[in-house]
């Protein structure tokens, strides 16, 4: 099979989406002996944003920035245009959209990963440009994909329910921790980021990018209260700034807590180890999450978790992780103090972490992938034009 897979995620350096793209591009490239791949990239980029086995594979690149591109792929299936000419990739057997923009196309076969559906729950968080594109993009490619991957359970339900998506169309691929987040086990580099990050204080961590369906307020909330009651602990934020980030920044200042809570930006991969291996706890209020893949980071590395129970997250963490309810900060300052006081249950969330995050693989994802772009090979489901 010759096989396109959409990269773009990945040299525009989108978080979530880039980083599935990019691990789930690397272990099919290693994994799969037979097929031949090609990255897709819209837009003009850095060739250092792609690793080195990314670089290597052949290329189709449609120069437009994501505005034009994506109005064009929306006209193109409004007006029942396929674009296989102007993909660049004309003899591909298979293309896979790796974020929700879905390219009508009468030769290759087409798969498409829906990664949740957070504009329909909260379509306040979203920029209105954005939203208007979900909302009349989205029916488009669900019809138009020749199967779907989704990354939770809880993403399939909600493609069901709010676009009747027959569920065997639908296949359930679990993202993984990439398998350079483990354990730190060197004291000396803990005590480092420790002192780099924290000024050698207790800390808890966060890591995501920041906008309000991450709910940090809550979690700022929640540490005011333990400061109340004598607990020395600051936050780290960790994560770029996304969609209204500003919400989040004008709480902090309004609550008094700037001194208390540390927004790091972009933490290097390398440092996440140890960040987590130093934490006291990691928390993760979310309000909603397509699979909730930060829970799942910290708990490759050890970190005791705390998270939401809310969407996919309960799906993704289950019995490794105290779960909240991320609209109660009292709540989440009481899970907490549970953490940070009781030695036995941090230890206890520490194992049991080890061992669920141990359960998700990209190696799996990959295998599980290449079983879809081969059935869907094989089949010979009508083109809808």
């Amino acid at each position: 099979m010759q096989i396109a897979i959409d990269l773009s995620p990945v040299v525009h350096h989108k978080a979530g989406l880039g980083r599935y793209a990019r691990m789930l591009t690397e272990h099919l490239v290693t994994q799969d002996e037979t097929s031949a791949y090609i990255a897709f990239m819209h837009g003009k980029f850095a060739d250092d944003a792609l690793s080195p086995a990314l670089r290597a594979l052949p290329r189709a690149n449609v120069p437009l920035d994501a505005r034009p591109w994506r109005m064009l792929v929306w006209l193109a299936h409004v007006l029942r245009a396929p674009m296989d000419r102007a993909l660049g990739v004309p003899r591909a057997d298979i293309f896979h959209a790796t974020e929700h923009l879905l390219p009508p196309l009468k030769n290759a076969r087409t798969v498409f990963t829906l990664h949740d559906l957070i504009f329909q729950f909260f379509p306040e968080y979203h920029l209105p440009l954005n939203r208007w594109f979900l909302q009349n993009a989205m029916p488009h490619f669900l019809r138009r994909a020749d199967a779907i991957i989704a990354i939770s359970e809880c993403t399939k339900r909600d493609a069901i329910r709010f676009y009747d998506v027959p569920p065997e169309k639908i296949t359930v691929i679990y993202e993984a921790a990439a398998p350079a987040l483990r354990p730190e086990t060197n004291p000396e580099r803990i005590a480092e980021v420790r002192a780099r990050y924290a000024r050698n204080q207790p800390f808890l961590f966060f890591v995501s990018v920041i906008e309000p369906r991450k709910n940090v307020c809550a979690l700022v909330d929640a540490l005011r209260v333990l400061r109340e009651r004598g607990y020395p602990h600051r936050l780290l934020v960790a994560g770029r700034k996304g969609w209204l980030y500003q919400d989040t920044f004008d709480h902090v200042k309004r609550t008094g807590m700037e001194s208390q809570v540390n927004f790091l930006d972009h933490v290097p991969d390398a440092d996440l180890p140890a960040l987590f291996a130093a934490c006291d706890a990691f928390v993760f209020p979310s309000l909603y999450e397509g699979f909730g893949l930060p829970p799942l980071e910290a708990m490759a590395c050890g970190a005791p978790v705390i998270c939401s129970h809310v969407s996919s997250l309960p799906e993704v963490v289950g019995d490794a992780a105290l779960l909240i309810d991320p609209r109660d900060a009292g709540a989440i300052a009481h899970a907490i103090e549970r953490v940070i006081t009781d030695r036995a249950l941090r230890d206890a969330l520490r194992a049991k972490g080890l061992a669920r995050a141990a359960k998700f693989s990209w190696e799996r994802a990959a295998w599980e992938t290449l079983a879809v772009y081969e059935r869907v090979q094989s089949s010979r489901f009508e083109v809808q034009l």
